[in-house]
């Protein structure tokens, strides 16, 4: 069987290496699953979870915040604005940041950057779905 070489890097440094058989993304217009072979493609990624399925059948899980994805036949390069291994992800503390933002925004009087709200919500949120990912191992 075939694969393909996943590197995820951030700010930070290079965070994940390894092969696997089928890498699925959050792609800025909707989900990229990227199989060996896959055709050269650049693209934005948005706040979500990497999925990597390993060739030995493990699930490994990365919060990504944005960036972009470099995908070629047998290889994918995600340059994360910021990455977090989903066993790090601290869901208490990403629920109250979800409840922060949201306050932020429902709060009409309060002189808030929206765009910065929103965008915080958004993160909140996407690192809350991968921890739900991580448990339906999927």
């Amino acid at each position: 069987m075939s694969e393909t070489k996943v590197i995820v890097v951030s700010p930070e440094g290079e965070l994940y290496a390894a092969s696997a058989g089928l890498v699925t993304l959050p792609g800025i217009a909707g989900s990229l699953g990227i199989l060996p072979g896959h055709t050269p493609l650049l693209t934005r990624l948005k706040p979500g979870a990497v999925h990597i399925k390993r060739i030995s059948g493990e699930d490994d899980f990365i919060y990504v915040a944005g960036g972009y994805a470099e995908i070629q036949p047998y290889s994918v390069t995600i340059l994360a604005d910021t990455a977090i291994r989903g066993k790090d992800l601290d869901e208490a503390k990403a629920t109250l940041a979800r409840e922060q933002a949201a306050e932020r925004l429902q709060n009409q009087t309060s002189n808030i950057d929206y765009a910065l709200a929103q965008a915080e919500l958004a993160e909140a949120v996407a690192q809350l779905s991968t921890l739900a990912q991580m448990r339906r191992g999927k």
